[in-house]
């Protein structure tokens, strides 16, 4: 399956476990879900606080698009 495929099932999958957790109820089979970077879709280096991967996160960081967040030197 092709990354961006992958993305997809994903976003669907959050979309149900968000539909489980408004109904009280606990998503069954929830060790499917896991953590994907929204922009490029990578699995690992993914920072929860921002939602991407650290790739994308430093990019990001570089280009100023990320409020509050700049390159250290020291």
């Amino acid at each position: 399956m092709a990354r961006k495929a992958l993305v997809v099932k994903q976003k669907k999958l959050l979309e149900k476990k968000l539909r489980y957790q408004k109904m009280g109820k606990k998503m069954p089979k929830s060790t499917r879900y896991y953590n994907r970077c929204q922009v490029c879709g990578r699995v690992h280096g993914y920072i929860r606080e921002y939602g991407i991967c650290r790739v994308c996160f430093r990019k990001y960081a570089r280009e100023g698009l990320i409020a509050w967040v700049r390159k250290a030197s020291w």
